[in-house]
């Protein structure tokens, strides 16, 4: 039996402590230098719907998370690889739902499978220019 024993609970808060560290947003920028904006860690659910010139893709939209938020972007965790290019991006906000158009500015692989893709939110978009819209449950 040995004299000095790391017990369980000791090293699940060591193993915590470096993942927080390794991983936290804020922990990241101290590495990577300043960003333009700065970052909020925000989860909710989002609706991707890709636009083609500026046709809606209703058929290939599909439901993500988000993962952080600035004031002009956000990025989401999308389990594939995905290329789009201009979306409108659905949110439920004050128990209705908003429209925003969106550009993708990076695509990053986050291990597992998971790749985060970050949009630039370009500007609110009314359901009357695109009646489709209000269709969408999510």
């Amino acid at each position: 039996m040995p004299l000095f024993r790391e017990n369980k609970e000791s090293r699940v808060k060591n193993f915590v402590l470096k993942l927080v560290n390794n991983n936290c947003p804020e922990m990241k920028a101290m590495f990577d230098g300043p960003r333009r904006d700065s970052r909020v860690n925000l989860t909710i659910v989002v609706m991707v719907i890709p636009l083609e010139g500026e046709d809606l893709r209703i058929g290939e939209a599909f439901t993500a998370v988000t993962k952080e938020f600035s004031a002009s972007g956000t990025a989401i965790v999308l389990d594939r690889q995905i290329g789009l290019d201009k979306v409108v991006l659905a949110f439920r906000f004050d128990g209705e739902k908003m429209f925003v158009r969106a550009k993708a500015r990076h695509l990053s692989p986050i291990g597992g499978g998971f790749h985060q893709l970050g949009f630039e939110m370009i500007e609110v978009v009314s359901p009357g220019d695109y009646p489709k819209l209000l269709a969408l449950d999510f």
